[in-house]
């Protein structure tokens, strides 16, 4: 009998594990895994998005009539461990077979239970990318700095996307200087709502199970609208390309109170589940273009989310997946602040950007990283703690892709790997690029004193504390230069209102 492992990101029919079958001594193992949802705490919405599409990809599994062995999280298998034992105590089991996971950790546990065993393990790649196996270690070997820009022109090319005579469409490879309109103070057009997935019966029960054995966890779940088949992920798809593409280009990096979404996707959670492919979503984008339905800043911006961005990261996560957790570049080792999980804030950009994540699971590239990553990055989050944040939070969220966005990109904890400099602002990026400002007690102007924007106090802090690095860098060294400029009593002022948040911030917005 051989035991073939779906793990929760899984969800695909065209995954290797379903070639090569024998029906009569095949059997397929799907486990919810309880820890999954405690460590770190995963928001209520992502817990029901795993568990829902897992729940949904069963259900086809045995309309096959394959055999199937499912062991829902009311078992209370707290690791894959104790679930892989379960089911070698039960079943004669001769070897295992399982899909490269997206977390090497799991990948470690795994590989580890089935050889307590006694048992083999078939290791099968991961067909759902587009990168061919040892492309990406193969690449980074040609290039002394691994830049995400150039990893993306060679997917281009070599798959022939968005390229006319061996050219890139419209003569140039991005278009990310188009794609930083804000919007006027009038805000967004009316912007058409998302499809009504509905709560079926297996959902339904999901949620349940959610708010009656694990109540404590961040988050609601009143607010549920997010695919878990693969027929809703198609339809989401559909909705993103016909209504959103066409305006996403220009106000990708756009942020407004109360609208969390705008004229994003929304469809990394059913790509991280795999219930789509990115080939089909590259294809339908690139078709939208060629039949003048979206500008080409627009496609061009998406397509390099998922081309570029999307198959970079994943390169990097399994080129480093040993170290990351043990970056820690900056040294930086505060604690994160409680308003992460209640959004009981002043700060009006972070309220608004933590208070979607609580209702809705979900921020935008530029919330996560010029927002809360930022303020963790000027706050001196100790890195691991950050990223059980965001790992636990989002729907979306997958080591593979989340602990290189995370630990590398947005908080520099390994030295610059992912980015090439610190992402660091002050709250006048975040005047520019939205409205929270408006909303908000404090000025983005001010660096000092009572009124000033912390974003801006500790934006210079910590160029003030690592004025080395930051000053050798290249992309960032006038920042330095501006602060010698400032007078010895304005750095003062802003060192002695940097230490004050530090002592003061938290109990403040706990208080009120």
């Amino acid at each position: 009998m051989r035991l073939n492992l779906i793990l929760g990101d899984q969800l695909n029919w065209d995954s290797l594990i379903w070639q090569d079958i024998d029906q009569k001594n095949d059997i397929f193992w799907m486990a919810e895994i309880s820890q999954a949802s405690l460590q770190p705490p995963s928001n209520k919405q992502r817990s029901v998005v795993f568990l829902s599409a897992m729940r949904h990809f069963a259900e086809d599994i045995q309309k096959k009539h394959f055999q199937l062995l499912y062991s829902p999280i009311t078992d209370d298998l707290s690791s894959f461990t104790d679930a892989l034992k379960k089911t070698f105590t039960e079943h004669k089991i001769d070897r295992v077979r399982c899909v490269l996971p997206g977390d090497y950790l799991v990948m470690q546990e795994i590989e580890h239970a089935v050889k307590h065993h006694q048992l083999e393990i078939d290791w099968l790649k991961d067909v759902h990318f587009i990168a061919k196996r040892g492309e990406f270690s193969h690449w980074l070997k040609q290039r002394k700095k691994p830049t995400m820009e150039y990893w993306y022109r060679h997917l281009r090319e070599s798959r022939q996307i968005l390229i006319d005579n061996g050219k890139p469409q419209g003569g140039q490879w991005n278009f990310d200087k188009s794609n930083r309109q804000s919007f006027s103070k009038q805000g967004p057009d009316v912007i058409k709502e998302s499809p009504n997935y509905g709560i079926d019966e297996i959902t339904q029960d999901v949620i349940d199970t959610i708010k009656k054995d694990f109540s404590q966890l961040p988050g609601t779940i009143d607010t549920f609208n997010w695919p878990v088949t693969r027929r809703q992920a198609l339809i989401q798809l559909r909705h993103f390309i016909d209504h959103y593409l066409p305006f996403f280009g220009d106000y990708q990096d756009a942020m407004w109170t109360e609208q969390p979404f705008l004229y994003h996707a929304r469809l990394s959670a059913s790509l991280n589940l795999k219930l789509l492919q990115p080939q089909e979503v590259i294809q339908a984008a690139e078709q939208a273009y060629k039949n003048d339905k979206a500008p080409l800043n627009a496609v061009e911006g998406f397509i390099r989310q998922i081309l570029g961005w999307r198959e970079y990261i994943r390169g990097l996560y399994w080129a480093y997946r040993k170290d990351w957790l043990q970056f820690n570049a900056l040294n930086a080792e505060r604690d994160l602040p409680d308003f992460y999980w209640t959004a009981d804030t002043d700060m009006q950009c972070l309220h608004q950007a933590v208070k979607q994540v609580l209702d809705h699971g979900y921020g935008h590239h530029i919330q996560r990283l010029m927002v809360t990553g930022l303020f963790a990055l000027l706050w001196q989050v100790d890195p691991k703690h950050i990223h059980h944040w965001y790992l636990g939070m989002y729907v979306d969220a997958v080591s593979w892709v989340e602990v290189p966005n995370t630990i590398g990109m947005s908080q520099y904890a390994d030295g610059g790997i992912v980015g090439s400099k610190p992402y660091i602002a002050s709250g006048a990026y975040i005047n520019r690029m939205s409205n929270y400002c408006q909303h908000c007690p404090f000025d983005p102007k001010q660096a000092s004193g009572d009124k000033a924007c912390p974003f801006t106090t500790l934006y210079w802090f910590f160029i003030d504390q690592h004025n080395e690095l930051i000053s050798h860098n290249p992309r960032l060294a006038m920042q330095a230069k501006n602060w010698a400029k400032k007078s010895n009593s304005e750095q003062q002022a802003i060192r002695e209102r940097a230490e004050w948040l530090f002592q003061h911030l938290d109990t403040m917005n706990k208080e009120a």
